[in-house]
Formats: structure tokens, sequence, C-alpha cells
């Protein structure tokens, strides 16, 4: 029988740094006489209470390291558990949303993805601006952690590849998970402190240089302003696109630069592929709006820029009115939506790497076919891709999509029209933020989606954070027959 002490040990202990976490928000607003802070401190306390019962009660389960198994369960039990508690400040203080609705922000919170269902954030109490940032930034520092320590272990859509690179944690999971998360927590809280000293500098408020530094670090993207980036014109943009990117290429990476290693950060074959791919966007986009508008052309190239990096990387901030831009702007939107960032980072989606080896296997398919008595192996930068590799990811992308196609059907069954349907499990499932269609257009927010929709993109929210497979395997009952 499977052991859920330790996950239970894990969770209760993460719970309660959550719970640590909430008192921030609501010592600011209690500094700043706003009455919000009791009602987070209320939220807090609650958070704090739970998360220690659960520890303690777990303590005596807890025996070194976790198993494959046990590592399966912490990655659903610890993303479900961090939105429940991460939506008590919504439930108890401002803006006071019912529980879907809190859900929905919390989750959207935790996984990065960053669409909102509140409007009025310019009005909302700073704790609370606050606690969206919070959300974003430790849910984008989670997520790396589990990119870099249990995926590789999970084999889950190709992501043991990376064990080849000395990310292997098979058997020593705690150990290494130790010296990769205090490498990562060192490049995050850096990354983090610049783009905010940056933000600064460019004339944003503290709050709103704070809140935009920790979700764009994140990707993820929940802003302090109803206007997204709109409310800050200019040099804002270019720098926000810059620390997006930066925030979508794999950490461990800036790791390995500063222990020594200068040109690691290049060497990486994702990092050369997305920035050709975001180049090539970038440029259909802006000549698209050429063509199209007689706006200036440095508005259109910043905007341009602004909005595609930040879909490419899943971030979801918006400047302009991108969603206006015409169908050609939209489909090229969708279609790097679809990629994501990189591996080991806190973007979403397919991730670079496996549409790499995508890309590889049709072209070493067509070479095949072209020419049957050659063996032509998949490569990717320079080594072999092993079958296992190859079939684990094939299903992870053939899931991804079959999984688009039957959840945004489910959501026109809840009365969503099909485009808002098929943009809002496109930006749910790709943790991407973004919304478009009919009923996003008012507000630029799914608040008028019905309740059965936004569970949907719940659902689908954390589906695509926790890579599929790992959700997938956990329904099989021979996973807890084992």
């Amino acid at each position: 029988m499977l052991d859920l002490r330790p996950v239970g040990f894990v969770v209760g202990l993460l719970v309660v740094v959550m719970g640590v976490s909430m008192m921030v928000p609501a010592a600011v607003d209690l500094a700043l006489a706003d009455p919000n802070g009791w009602d987070v401190l209320e939220a807090a306390i609650l958070t704090l209470l739970a998360g220690s019962m659960v520890t303690l009660a777990c303590a005596n389960g807890v025996k070194g390291q976790l198993n494959l198994r046990q590592a399966f369960v912490l990655t659903f039990a610890l993303w479900l558990a961090l939105s429940f508690f991460g939506a008590m400040p919504f439930l108890f203080g401002a803006p006071r949303l019912g529980l879907t609705d809190a859900l929905f922000e919390s989750v959207s919170g935790i996984t990065t993805t960053g669409s909102t269902v509140i409007v009025g954030l310019d009005g909302m109490p700073a704790g609370m601006n606050l606690w969206r940032g919070m959300m974003n930034w430790l849910g984008g520092l989670g997520i790396a952690f589990i990119a870099m320590i249990f995926l590789p272990v999970m084999r889950v859509g190709g992501m043991q590849f990376f064990r080849t690179e000395g990310f292997d944690t098979m058997g020593k999971v705690l150990p290494r998970a130790t010296d990769i998360a205090w490498a990562l927590l060192q490049v995050y809280v850096g990354l983090t402190a610049v783009c905010g000293l940056t933000y600064l500098a460019l004339g944003m408020s503290v709050l709103d240089a704070t809140v935009n530094a920790m979700a764009t670090i994140a990707t993820g993207g929940f802003s302090p302003a109803d206007a997204s980036f709109g409310k800050y014109p200019g040099a804002a943009e270019y720098a926000g696109a810059l620390f997006m990117f930066l925030g979508s290429l794999p950490y461990i990476r800036f790791a390995q630069m500063v222990n020594g290693a200068p040109t690691a950060l290049w060497r990486d074959a994702q990092l050369r592929a997305l920035t050709r791919w975001l180049a090539y966007a970038v440029a259909m986009v802006v000549l698209w709006r050429l063509m199209t508008s007689d706006q200036a052309a440095e508005q259109v190239f910043r905007e341009a820029l602004f909005n595609v990096t930040s879909i490419f990387t899943g971030t979801g901030f918006f400047s302009g009115s991108f969603g206006g831009w015409g169908g050609f702007a939209m489909l090229v939107a969708f279609s790097v939506g679809m990629i994501g960032g990189c591996s080991g980072s806190s973007s979403g989606a397919l991730s670079v790497f496996r549409v790499q080896v995508l890309f590889a296997a049709i072209v070493a398919q067509v070479r095949q076919i072209a020419a049957p008595h050659r063996v032509t192996a998949v490569r990717y930068d320079g080594r072999r891709v092993e079958d296992d590799v190859m079939n684990a990811l094939i299903l992870y992308v053939t899931s991804y999509v079959l999984t688009i196609g039957v959840l945004s059907v489910l959501m026109t069954l809840t009365g969503v029209d099909t485009l808002s349907a098929l943009f809002g499990i496109w930006t749910s499932l790709g943790n991407i933020g973004y919304g478009y269609g009919p009923l996003v257009a008012p507000t630029g927010t799914f608040i008028d989606f019905p309740e059965a929709a936004k569970w949907l993109m719940i659902v689908a929210m954390l589906m695509g954070r926790l890579a599929l497979l790992a959700v997938f395997v956990l329904v099989l009952p021979r996973f807890w027959r084992a």
C-alpha cells in the first residue's frame, strides 16, 4: 500500500510556508490602515493551523527519500493544496470572491497562468495585489523545482532526456534536490531583484515594480493594473519583454553560468531555437501591422515585441489592443502559445525542447520515406534520442492536442461560444493567460464565463502545469495497486 505520510508531511510544510507568506500582504495592508489586512491575517492563521496539523500528523512517516509513486502523488497534491489555501485571501478579503472565482484566481496565480476574473485591480488594496504577485512568484519557483527535480525522474513527456545532462535524481531525490533547489533559488531571486530595480528605474511605483517583477520572472502575468503593461507604455515594455524572455529560459543554465560555465546558456539548443522562433513571430506580426494599420513603426514594433514575447513565454501580460489586431496576428499568437518557453523554466505549453524533438522526428521520417533502406536516427543537439524518450514525447504531444480539443468541446456545452472556448482552453492548458473572444472582449477577463466553464479552465490549468501525464497516471487503478 502506498504510504502517503511523507507526501502529507511535505505538503503540510509548504502550506505552512504559504501561511507565513500571507503575513506579508496582511502586514502591508495593516501598515496602510486598510482593514483588509485583518481579513488576510485571518486567512493566514487558518492556513498555518491547517498546514501545521497535517505536518504533525504525518511526521512519523518520514523515512528519507521519496519513491517514484510518492513523487507523482506529491506533484498533484502540492498544487491542489496550495491552490485551495491560496484562495483564502480572495474569499475572506477584497474583492470577496465566491468559491469558484476565488479558486480560479488562486489556481491561475499558483500555476503562473495569469488569467483573472477580477475587474478593478487599480482600486484593490495594496496587499491583495501583492498577494497575487507573490502567488505567481511562489508558483514559478515551485514549478522550476518540480521540473528539474521530479519530472526527469517520472519520465514525463520526454523530460527524462535531461537525465543525461547530470540532472538524474533517481534513487537520490532528496540529496540532489537540495543542491539543485539552492542553485535555482539563487538564480530566481537574483533575476527578480534585477527586474524589480529596472522597473523602479523606469518609473513604476514600488508596489507596481515589485508585483510586476515577481510576475515577470515567474512568467505569471498577474499585474496590479487592469490595463496590464498598457499602464507603462515605452521603455517598460522593452524591459518587460527582456525579462519575460529570461524567465522562460532553463534556470539551471543560469546556475551553471554563475558556477563557472559562462557559455552554458548559449550552448543550450532550446535558447537558440526560442530566440529564432521569437524573432520570426515578432517579424511576421510587425509586417502585418505595418500593412494593416497607420500606427508609427516604433509603436508597432514595441507592442508586437512585448505581446508576442508574453504569449510565447506564457506570461500573460498585455499592452495595447493586441486582441483586435486581426486574424493573422491571432494565428501567430495561437501557434507560439502552443510551443511555450524552455523546459526547466516556469513556462508552460509543449516547451521548446519537445517541439524541437518533434520536428527532428518529422524530418527523420521524411528522410526514411525518401530512402527506405537508410537508417535515420532522431537526434537532438547532436545526441541520439532513445526510443523510450521519443515514445513518451509523442504520447505527451498527442495527449496535449487531444485534451485541447476535448475540453474545448466540453466548454461549448456550457454555453460559451466556440472562439472563446478554444482560446479559453488554449490559455489554460498552456498556462498562457491571454483571453480572446466575445466573452473576454468587454472586460479583458474571464469574469463573464459560466461557472462550469471556469471549473473546466481550473482543471485545464492544473493539468497543463502538471505536465498532463503526471495527472493521467494517477487515475490508473494499476498505479494505486502497485
